[in-house]
């Protein structure tokens, strides 16, 4: 990397922090389509398996530890919750997949909203596929990246736990979803790893963020 892209990264660093430096409120809750707010924001949701760590990596990005409801119950997100970032951002948390300890009609709700939530909102910026470091890409989570390309949404996978990793275990999980992901027509190239306890990856998933709102036209500084 030379000087030039080193100053642009640490520009982007600069300006996610300024966008997540002011409020972060929860505004709206949806369970069904017809209670979605209307599409005014750019909106970047967080995807992945039930308790793989998308509300407890939503309070780290903005930097609150009770902004979004965490749980150690799979199944606890049971709607999109949309949090209220700076003047032109939300965030959406949105129903883990797969196993959850509730009925399995409620399960299949919660994907038919899922589903149709990702193909019709034209706001949508980019969702973050959330994947346990751990573990890996599996078969539940291929199946949601296979949705995304068929239905042209841009998304990028965010590793998280990433504390719970030796170094060497890091570079070989990034060598196998990079590989995996290389034909994926709507997957961005790059991978973040992440850790809530430690803040590992947050600036830069913040920087990813800023990025999102510069390419369009939007002022990053919260407010």
């Amino acid at each position: 990397m030379d000087q030039t892209d080193q100053d642009r990264e640490a520009g982007l660093v600069e300006a996610g922090r300024l966008l997540f430096a002011g409020n972060a409120d929860f505004y709206a809750a949806a369970q069904t389509l017809e209670r979605l707010p209307p599409m005014e924001d750019v909106e970047i949701a967080f995807a992945g398996r039930s308790n793989v760590g998308k509300s407890s990596l939503i309070n780290a990005l903005t930097g609150r530890n009770t902004l979004a409801r965490t749980s150690h119950t799979p199944g606890r997100t049971q709607q999109l919750n949309f949090f209220k970032v700076g003047k032109h951002l939300s965030l959406v948390d949105m129903p883990g997949y797969g196993y959850a300890a509730v009925e399995k009609a409620k399960v299949e709700a919660w994907t038919h909203l899922i589903h149709a939530y990702l193909k019709g909102r034209a706001n949508l910026a980019r969702v973050f596929v959330l994947i346990d470091a751990r573990h890996g890409l599996k078969s539940l989570d291929t199946d949601v990246l296979d949705g995304l390309d068929k239905a042209a949404v841009s998304y990028q996978i965010v590793l998280t736990k990433g504390d719970a990793l030796k170094k060497s275990e890091v570079e070989a999980r990034l060598r196998g979803i990079e590989a995996a992901l290389a034909k994926r027509p709507a997957a961005f190239p790059q991978i973040l790893l992440t850790s809530s306890r430690d803040d590992r990856g947050v600036p830069e998933l913040r920087a990813a963020v800023a990025k999102l709102l510069e390419e369009r036209g939007l002022p990053v500084r919260a407010g």
